[in-house]
């Protein structure tokens, strides 16, 4: 029982706090678990909607628009997650009632039964109830591996597309930079001609004054 339980807890653990400590009790109302995890799907795709509307009107609309459907992405992922870890527990529950019954219906039927025969009938519901659990803990964390890998993924796209970004930033702004450093060049050499000017004026002798004119006879 202690294996079932710990196998419980690991398909839980993609619910809400309140919910795993409920749920490991048997007291949670998975059902309206269910019911929360729906309203939330609807409000994200409110959300979602609002958030595109509001992209088209940016002047990055693809950065915009990606951005809104990552965080769709994610939040609907791990809606999912939450939901079939739910629905793993239901489906157990269900089973384990109704093999109960059926061995309940059964030592009914069968009174002449050996305490050996009950305890086997006993030891094998343990058993199912064992690989449901171990099955609903496995797809558990199948999923969340799959959620990394998909998280991983998405932040590699992300990377790349940043960078192609800034590559074609670059190129675009190569001509004007060229030009800059060429104004620049042809302002020092403008600078430079005018000093040289300057230099040789002031370099230059100067030249001899003009001679008295001659005196009145």
């Amino acid at each position: 029982m202690k294996k079932i339980a710990l196998a419980l807890l690991m398909t839980l653990a993609s619910l809400p706090l309140w919910a795993q400590s409920n749920a490991a009790t048997g007291n949670a109302d998975l059902e309206a678990e269910k019911r929360r995890l729906s309203s939330e799907r609807e409000a994200i795709e409110k959300r979602f909607v609002g958030e595109r509307a509001a992209c088209y009107k940016k002047f990055a609309v693809e950065d915009c628009l990606r951005e809104s459907r990552g965080r769709r992405r994610k939040e609907t992922d791990n809606i999912k997650r939450q939901e079939t870890a739910i629905n793993d527990i239901l489906r157990q529950r269900s089973g384990a009632a109704e093999l109960q019954k059926l061995d309940q219906k059964a030592g009914t039927q069968r009174p002449q039964d050996t305490r050996e025969k009950q305890e086997e009938s006993i030891q094998g519901q343990k058993d199912r109830e064992q690989r449901a659990a171990d099955h609903a803990a496995s797809r558990a964390a199948t999923a969340a591996d799959a959620a990394e890998r998909e998280r991983q993924f998405r932040s590699k796209q992300q990377a790349h597309s940043d960078e192609q970004a800034k590559a074609a930033q670059r190129q675009a702004e190569a001509p004007a930079a060229v030009k800059r450093f060429e104004d620049k060049q042809k302002r020092a050499e403008e600078h430079r001609a005018s000093r040289e000017r300057q230099n040789a004026n002031r370099s230059k002798p100067r030249a001899a004054p003009l001679p008295p004119p001659p005196a009145a006879p």
